[in-house]
């Protein structure tokens, strides 16, 4: 194991097999495939993240208890990368909207979320019941 400056844990390869009992060429070809994607350490060494194990764990789960095959593993997990950045964009989006067009008049607003719900002055037609002779 090795520490950055940031403080972060890395992994070699030997560990990580280890550690979910995998053979060390099942990460290499994880690698090949664009699944995960390790530092590397100055003398070329694969160097696992946290971040690295937990995507591990994710095409483990995949493949090993839902029988899914790499290229739906591949599928998944770009899926998931573009349903993050949709979720970062619209939480971007509400951000604009609340720092444009409520932030200095939370009072008026709170105010209209605790009132009545307000009715239309429309005008209301009343319609007769008209006699109907049976035949």
């Amino acid at each position: 194991m090795k520490k950055d400056k940031d403080q972060s844990k890395y992994y070699h390869i030997s560990s990580v097999a280890r550690l979910y009992n995998i053979h060390p060429q099942t990460l290499r070809l994880y690698e090949r495939e664009g699944l995960l994607k390790p530092s590397r350490s100055d003398g070329n060494t694969r160097l696992y993240s946290d971040e690295d194990l937990r995507q591990l764990e994710v095409i483990l789960n995949l493949s090993r208890d839902l029988g899914v095959n790499l290229a739906g593993i591949e599928i998944i997990l770009n899926m998931r990368q573009k349903i993050e950045r949709i979720e970062e964009e619209i939480n971007q989006f509400l951000e604009y909207i609340r720092l444009n067009f409520f932030e200095g008049r939370e009072d008026e607003f709170e105010k209209t979320r605790m009132s009545l719900v307000r009715q239309s002055s429309a005008k209301l037609v009343i319609i007769e019941k008209i006699d109907t002779i049976d035949e």
